[in-house]
């Protein structure tokens, strides 16, 4: 089968950056199933891994996460998919990725694509949607329902793919009152968009920018970037017991400032539970069930999600993806299709 993989870590303009090979075809086993990729998306986590985790004696090593696809055949412990369904989902860290024809992924983190989406769009989603529900339900803790109504969440960075769909979740399924940074005219236009409730210049003093529209300390922060730089601003806005959950890799924290108003920190990484194989792995195919389920009926929109369609899947168009994700000009999923 046709694959885009690396053997060593280079930069990205280096002519063996990325390499189209051959691989043999893999075969289903145990709770696995075989899914043929029509498209996929670049994160940067594919960036991350490519520049800093070198494949063991040179073996290929191929990238990929967020993929949908078809399923082909199933493992003989396989019980929530059979052959000819179309999937989605975002993959484990530690097995070869989806920028591949053929991808085994463990049923347990893939759920049933939305029916209103093709592919190219349906894979721009997994990782982010993924990401924000773990962080919003289940690392904050948040009640879905009224009986968050009289609390208030700050999400830090709130345009970028984790947040524009963590607003949406925030805004639709809970109480909350939400409240989004962004820096830029037609970005703050677009979580307003999205339901935000208020949004503030995280390019200002975020406490001075609530104390501006006149809005009291919040009972949770959702830091999508930046973090160290913010971490003082957001320990002062926080309510207290208030919770902190971020996604980002700060070099620091000073963590001692969090004593006095006990306030709680929360580390989201989506890929924990496939890492660890923990005994709650199987809610990411249903987390994912109940996302393609809220897509369809029009509750999370995801226009605008995809930026960027850079044709089919091979070397070339992944290096042109990954240049574009290392620039930081990029707005929006990079989607490639096909092989």
């Amino acid at each position: 089968m046709k694959a885009v993989a690396y053997q060593t870590s280079l930069p990205i303009e280096h002519a063996d950056s990325l390499l189209d090979i051959e691989l043999p075809m893999p075969v289903a086993a145990g709770r696995d199933v075989l899914v043929e990729v029509r498209a996929v998306s670049v994160n940067p986590v594919d960036v991350k891994v490519r520049r800093n985790r070198a494949p063991a004696a040179g073996e290929p090593q191929v990238l990929g996460w967020d993929a949908a696809g078809v399923v082909k055949a199933v493992g003989p412990d396989v019980s929530l998919f059979r052959p000819g369904d179309r999937v989605w989902y975002a993959g484990a860290i530690g097995r070869a990725g989806s920028n591949s024809e053929f991808q085994l992924v463990d049923e347990r983190i893939v759920g049933h694509m939305p029916a209103s989406l093709d592919f190219g769009a349906a894979a721009a989603l997994p990782l982010t949607a993924i990401t924000a529900w773990e962080l919003l339900f289940e690392r904050l803790d948040v009640p879905r329902g009224a009986a968050a109504q009289g609390r208030s969440l700050l999400v830090v960075g709130a345009a970028g793919g984790v947040g524009s769909i963590l607003v949406q979740l925030a805004r639709r399924l809970t109480g909350l009152t939400v409240i989004a940074s962004a820096s830029r005219p037609e970005t703050a236009d677009w979580v307003r968009e999205l339901g935000a409730h208020h949004v503030i210049d995280h390019s200002r003093p975020l406490g001075a920018e609530l104390r501006r529209l006149g809005l009291a300390p919040v009972d949770y922060v959702a830091s999508l970037n930046q973090t160290e730089a913010h971490f003082a601003e957001i320990v002062e806005l926080l309510a207290p017991q208030g919770k902190l959950g971020l996604i980002d890799d700060p070099a620091a924290l000073d963590v001692g400032k969090l004593k006095f108003k006990s306030l709680s920190l929360h580390w989201e990484f989506m890929f924990t539970r496939a890492m660890f194989q923990t005994p709650d792995m199987q809610r990411q195919h249903e987390l994912l069930g109940e996302v393609a389920r809220l897509v369809d009926v029009g509750v999370i929109v995801i226009v605008s999600t995809v930026a960027e369609r850079f044709g089919t899947i091979n070397a070339a168009n992944l290096k042109r993806a990954h240049a574009l994700l290392e620039s930081n000009a990029a707005r929006g999923k990079i989607v490639l299709e096909g092989f």
